[in-house]
């Protein structure tokens, strides 16, 4: 398979938001650590409801900017105010249900499918004219050991216990992990789907194809590893074949 081209793009040479219907488009920030009222205003009823139930005002500071950092690159996108976007759900493509599909622009009409991701520290939304799915994790101590059974395919455990140890060990870990996360946010089924039958070749890095879908009928996915500062690690999933380059982007807000 011939992997996309990556592109990375600093601050200072951002070409804008709008983005091209080929490929995708990855915009990643860092996460806010205190609630702005700016940030606040860009909430709808729902995210204001759970953003009183966050235990932590770190928690509460990072859910407030990463919705309204969507909104915002989104607003550039579609030519409009982001007080003007509203997000929803597609219905969900395993049961139909509407509440756990993936995200989706429901005002104003838009034709292209999103992904968002955020975990301590950064967030991300990506962009495509096909399905798509974004994983970020911050790297950290991950007990491989205690997870490996049942998130990890028997060839994955293998390659991780043979081949590394210490923050290696706990970096190809977190590779398989957003690979698998990215693809099924792609599906559009998220974790439900168990991760032990989701292979994601970590031995090779960069763009790989992994089999998945819902349940009795995986298709094959473009997962390519993004090239996020060295705190986090990322993947993205398109549909295999679809062509074109994958584009990091940073935004750095209003």
């Amino acid at each position: 398979m011939t992997a996309p081209q990556i592109s990375a793009e600093s601050a200072s040479g951002h070409p804008g938001a709008r983005t091209s219907p080929d490929g995708v488009t990855v915009w990643w920030w860092r996460g806010a650590t205190t609630v702005l009222a700016a940030d606040l205003a860009l909430l709808d009823d729902s995210e204001r409801r759970r953003l009183g139930r966050m235990r932590t005002p770190a928690g509460a500071a990072e859910f407030a900017g990463n919705r309204a950092a969507v909104r915002r690159v989104l607003a550039g996108l579609l030519d409009t105010a982001p007080e003007r976007i509203r997000l929803g759900r597609r219905p969900c493509p395993g049961c139909g249900d509407g509440e756990h599909g993936p995200p989706t622009v429901l005002e104003p009409q838009a034709e292209c499918w999103i992904s968002i991701s955020h975990t301590s520290g950064c967030g991300m939304l990506a962009v495509a004219a096909v399905p798509v799915g974004v994983d970020v994790e911050r790297v950290r101590d991950v007990r491989v050991g205690d997870l490996a059974p049942t998130v990890l395919t028997p060839s994955e455990a293998r390659w991780l216990d043979d081949s590394l140890a210490g923050d290696a060990l706990h970096r190809a870990f977190l590779r398989c992990w957003t690979r698998k996360e990215a693809v099924l946010k792609a599906v559009g089924v998220g974790v439900t789907v168990p991760l032990d039958r989701v292979e994601t070749h970590p031995a090779t890095v960069g763009t790989v194809t992994v089999a998945a879908g819902v349940p009795g009928t995986p298709d094959p996915w473009s997962v390519t590893d993004l090239p996020v500062p060295a705190a986090w690690a990322a993947s993205v999933a398109l549909p295999a074949g679809t062509g074109g380059p994958v584009r990091l982007r940073p935004h750095a807000g209003d």
